[in-house]
């Protein structure tokens, strides 16, 4: 289990990676990153226990939501969305 303090430095640190400012923690771009941070880190729990059936609804809970984000992404803005699918490596 991590501490607080480190997932607070490591969300601080993917809202400056995709956020324009530090401060900009609304946009698109940062809460697809930090849902895609949420999921590979349920997912590699979802590994490990494969009878927890409430990680997984969680699991596929966020993946809809992100879902849902791109999709609003991909219609406002398309450069933005294939910057954001190709630093996050969602699509081959």
């Amino acid at each position: 289990m991590l501490s607080k303090s480190v997932v607070k430095a490591q969300k601080a640190e993917v809202v400056r990676k995709f956020g324009n400012t530090s401060t900009q923690t609304g946009s698109t771009q940062v809460q697809v990153a930090l849902i895609t941070r949420r999921i590979n880190h349920l997912t590699e729990h979802a590994k490990k226990a494969p009878k927890d059936f409430s990680c997984r609804k969680g699991l596929l809970t966020l993946v809809g939501q992100r879902k849902r984000l791109l999709t609003y992404l991909k219609r406002e803005n398309e450069n933005e969305y294939l910057k954001l699918i190709q630093a996050l490596e969602l699509r081959k």
